[in-house]
Order: C-alpha cells, then sequence, then structure tokens
C-alpha cells in the first residue's frame, strides 16, 4: 500500500472523516464514494477512508472491538497475529516477570497492542514506513509503547529485557508474493533469533506451523496453536520464556476453551511407542497442531487408544473416548480401497453428499468425489469416507461423526 494511501487519513479532516463512516458494506461502497465526493471531500481521501473502513470490517475477525479504532494495510493484515494468540505471547513475558520487550518486525502491532495492555513497556520496531505509520497510530492510547523505523537487526537492545520477533515469511517481487519455507530465508533469519537467546534474553518467535522439527533449535521450547481446527502458527520460546519440563506442545483453542498437550522429549519419529491395532469402533482425527508437534503417539497413549499405521495420524479405539484433540467418528464399515467397488456402494446407499478424508493416500478428493457421485443418481443420504493405508494396504473406511468433541478445558 502506498504511503499517499495512508498519509490522508493522518489529518484532523481524514480521520473524522473515517470515525463517522459506519459499519462497511460492500453493496453501498459506490453510492458512499459519491456521496463523500459531493460533500467535499478530495477523491484521494475519500477513496482512503473507504479502503480502511473495508480492511477494519475484515479486521474484526482478529481484533474485535479494537479493529475500529486502528489503521491497516491489507498485506500487513494478512500477516497480523490475531489479538487473542498475541494476549498468549504477551503473557509469557508477563509471567517471566519481564518488564520491557522490543517487538522486532512487529506489523501493524497485534503484539506490541497485547504487551503494552499488560503494561510492558514496548519498543515496536517495523522497517516499513506505511506500516510503521499505521502502528504508530494503533499505539496510541499506550504512552508507554515507542514505534521506530529501522530493521530489526539494527536495533540497539541496551535496557532491553526480552525480544519478540515475527519474522517475514514471504518476500515479494513483479509477480506477487512467495511464501518462504526454509528458516534462514527468513528476514531476520532464525539464527539471529538464537544469537538474542545466546546473550540470555527472554526471546520468543512467531513461525509458520510448517516449520520441521530438526529446525527448531535445541534450546527452544516449540508451541503449535490452532484455533477453531486451524493451525496459526509455531512459537519457539527460549530462557525465561521456556516453560521447564516442555519441549513441544499443541495448544487447541477453540468456541469452548483451550487445552494443550506437551511433551519433554525432543521429537524423534522413530520412537513414537504407540500400540498399533485395527480398525474398529471409533476412529479419531487428531487437531492440526497435536500433528505438526509429533504428538500423535502422545495422544494415543494418554487415551489408551491404538494406531492404524505407525506412519499415519489416525487412531481407535474400541469404546468412544472423549478428547479436546481429536475428532471423533464411528466405524460403520471397513473396505478395501478399490474405485469400481465404492462407486457401486455410493449407488447402491442412494447417495448424494459424500464427504472425503484421507491421509497416506495419494488421490485427490474432490476429483474421487466427482468420479463416486458421477451417475449415481444422486441419493438423498449423506456419508464421510476416510481413506488411509495401512501397511502396504489401501483401505476407505465408512465412518459417521461421533457426538461433539468435548469443549477444551480453560487453560
Amino acid at each position: 500500500m502506498a504511503h499517499d494511501a495512508i498519509s490522508p487519513l493522518l489529518t484532523v479532516e481524514g480521520w473524522e472523516l473515517l470515525s463517522s463512516l459506519g459499519p462497511y458494506r460492500e453493496a453501498d461502497s459506490l453510492k458512499l464514494n459519491e456521496s463523500l465526493r459531493k460533500a467535499g471531500h478530495s477523491p484521494e481521501l475519500v477513496a482512503a477512508a473507504l479502503t480502511q473502513a473495508r480492511l477494519r470490517a475484515k479486521a474484526e475477525a482478529k481484533f474485535g472491538e479494537f479493529a475500529h479504532q486502528m489503521l491497516f494495510t491489507q498485506a500487513g493484515l494478512e500477516q497480523a497475529t490475531r489479538l487473542s494468540i498475541a494476549a498468549l505471547h504477551a503473557q509469557r513475558f508477563t509471567t517471566a516477570g519481564i518488564t520491557s520487550v522490543a517487538d522486532l518486525g512487529c506489523g501493524l502491532g497485534a503484539d506490541s497492542l497485547a504487551m503494552a495492555s499488560l503494561d510492558i513497556n514496548v519498543t515496536a520496531v517495523e522497517l516499513d514506513e506505511v506500516t510503521a505509520a499505521c502502528t504508530t497510530v494503533n499505539l496510541m492510547p499506550f504512552p508507554h509503547a515507542t514505534v521506530v523505523c529501522a530493521k530489526a537487526e539494527d536495533v540497539d537492545l541496551d535496557g532491553i529485557g526480552g525480544v519478540w520477533l515475527d519474522p517475514a515469511r514471504r518476500t515479494t517481487s513483479t509477480s506477487g508474493t512467495t511464501r518462504l519455507f526454509d528458516p534462514e530465508a527468513f528476514s531476520p533469519p532464525l539464527s539471529f533469533v538464537e544469537q538474542l537467546a545466546d546473550k540470555g534474553l527472554a526471546v520468543g518467535v512467531k513461525m509458520g506451523p510448517g516449520i520441521p522439527h530438526d529446525a527448531v533449535p535445541d534450546t527452544a521450547e516449540a508451541q503449535w496453536i490452532s484455533v477453531n481446527g486451524d493451525v496459526v502458527e509455531a512459537g519457539l520460546y527460549f530462557n525465561q520464556l521456556a516453560r521447564p519440563g516442555v519441549r513441544r506442545s499443541a495448544l487447541v483453542i477453540g468456541r469452548h476453551g483451550s487445552a494443550e498437550l506437551t511433551s519433554a522429549e525432543k521429537y524423534q519419529p522413530l520412537k513414537q511407542n504407540a500400540e498399533l491395532g485395527p480398525v474398529s469402533g471409533y476412529l479419531y482425527e487428531p487437531d492440526g497442531a497435536v500433528i505438526r508437534a509429533g504428538l500423535v503417539a502422545d495422544l494415543a497413549r494418554s487415551m489408551g487408544a491404538h494406531l492404524l499405521d505407525e506412519h499415519i495420524a489416525y487412531l481407535c479405539s474400541e469404546a468412544p473416548i472423549d478428547t479436546p484433540f481429536a475428532r471423533r467418528y464411528k466405524v460403520l464399515e471397513v473396505k478395501p480401497f478399490n474405485v469400481k467397488a465404492l462407486k457401486s456402494w455410493v449407488k447402491a446407499n442412494r447417495i448424494g453428499v459424500l464427504e472425503i478424508k484421507k491421509r497416506g493416500v495419494s488421490v485427490t478428493p474432490e476429483e474421487l468425489r466427482r468420479q463416486l457421485l458421477t451417475g449415481s443418481g444422486k441419493g438423498p443420504n449423506k456419508a464421510t469416507l476416510v481413506l488411509t493405508r495401512i501397511g502396504d494396504d489401501r483401505v476407505a473406511v465408512v465412518v459417521e461423526p461421533h457426538g461433539p468433541v468435548d469443549a477444551p478445558r480453560a487453560l
């Protein structure tokens, strides 16, 4: 977003106009644009105000009521941490007794906002001038928050007790943005984070949930977080921010609370030590955070359930077990994975709506669904198929959702 898309709002007239706009409705935007320009506002100011109104409406999902007093850029909003998750980051510093934090690569300031709300003295550092201008506005209610437009690696950290980082994980070119996967390609790179930790600072860093386990430093606690089934981040914590006895964890947040599964051990894929057993009784699909954290076998042991295959993230138990860490299905039937036979089954059971889940088999659910439903008569019934591999065998498991997952326990 160009600087001139923000600057018209950083005036008394601009801020008053933006504040006067009601809830944004796309259907009304053209009419509103015309009426504001007829009222004498410049086209640049009207465009800037309507863009912000639209971004504020989108931002409510991440920032709630705070969104109505903030400024955003499109890219910044897409990458911003949800305020509820930022509060968890901030709580780490408070729990560790850290009173001054540098938020390096602060973006629009979600984490800085959460820390400032807990009376932490925050130095919010952002290299992009437009984003830094937005962040300055967003942190205005907090006199103990300062915004600095600078490169993260260049900031003087004298007198700072803690550092939070959210490295840029995308690179921008003329063809758009591209996601980066190598932690050393991030800006700043993971090695810079480790250097800060080596100095004894309380350091936390937000990483993408796909960070491989072998890239997690041995000195860090790693926590994967999911919100309503969507894995949103992997946080790495060093020194005072790391919890004793926790090497990796999965924090599962749902509408009714939170629950966490932890391990004191480094992830070793060849040492999972979980029982194997047949597809029968009840099948469980672990939450994505549990899978990313490498805690599927730990979950199986804690539930008294068994894996179907040591490499596949599905569990089974003979009796139903309530858990906040997995979705539960009742097993109705187990079949060999054969497209022709499954097509006959769909037709015979008059199935018109078919949900397909899969792990360990190279099929595209959308394509298979089209194959199975074509010519089936589109019956009135619904069904769920789980396609998976057990050893060398591919199987199709007919299941049905079994009861609501228990609400996660409050932290």
